[in-house]
């Protein structure tokens, strides 16, 4: 799919990752960008549509899809991260709330969003992942149970959607330099350059955008012996 004249949402567009997809969605030709966000006064790209959507909320989703007729390329970036080990305390709650956002609102909003693709040719669906889809930390484990989800709906969505011609993409990163990440300890990568690839990997027909370094390094560990996501005894 090119990015050039397509009709875009992103979600969770108002900072960090999200307003980094907006703004160069519309750099590279994009007809219109829609940046929804929890509270749309908090959007403050200029050049895109401000929209209100929680993608924990079936009102706003459906409020959206009855609204954006013409979009071709839906981005599901909104995300959250609690910091949470499966043994800390609150943790069922820190996995409840990951999943709702992190796994429900992309399979949702897709949902919402398949038929009106389907009646634009197919166009795409892009859904930011995690290389902690494949790993876990003992303080993210809650997040990466949700992120894991994300990848294996995500795989559905491929086989489903295929037949109306749409592409999903699943994209995987280490830590972005965004406030969500800001606690994390090590390198991280720019919020730029994770687009950039995502978007070439978009116009290339790729099932699968490895956004950086991290997550190619995760991905052949995967294969490894020992594999990469059993931790050291």
């Amino acid at each position: 799919m090119k990015v050039q004249h397509s009709v875009a949402l992103v979600t969770g567009a108002n900072r960090g990752l999200g307003q980094e997809f907006a703004r160069a969605l519309l750099a590279g030709g994009a007809r219109k960008v829609y940046a929804g966000a929890r509270d749309p006064s908090t959007v403050t790209l200029a050049g895109v549509e401000p929209i209100q959507l929680d993608v924990t909320s079936a009102v706003d989703i459906a409020a959206a899809a009855a609204r954006l007729g013409d979009v071709t390329l839906v981005v599901n970036n909104a995300g959250i991260l609690r910091a949470s080990g499966l043994f800390a305390e609150g943790s069922i709650e820190a996995l409840r709330a990951e999943l709702e956002t992190n796994a429900f609102g992309p399979l949702a909003v897709a949902r919402a969003f398949a038929p009106i693709l389907a009646r634009h040719g197919g166009g795409a669906v892009i859904n930011v992942l995690s290389a902690l889809s494949w790993v876990s930390l003992p303080n993210l484990a809650t997040y990466s149970a949700s992120k894991a989800a994300a990848w294996s709906l995500t795989n559905g969505m491929r086989h489903e959607l295929r037949a109306q011609g749409t592409q999903v993409l699943a994209v995987h990163a280490g830590f972005i330099d965004t406030d969500m990440a800001k606690r994390a300890p090590g390198p991280k990568v720019s919020p730029e350059e994770v687009v950039r690839n995502v978007l070439a990997a978009l116009e290339a027909g790729k099932d699968e955008a490895l956004a950086d370094d991290v997550s190619r390094q995760v991905q052949r560990g995967l294969g490894a012996e020992p594999p990469v996501y059993l931790a050291p005894r």
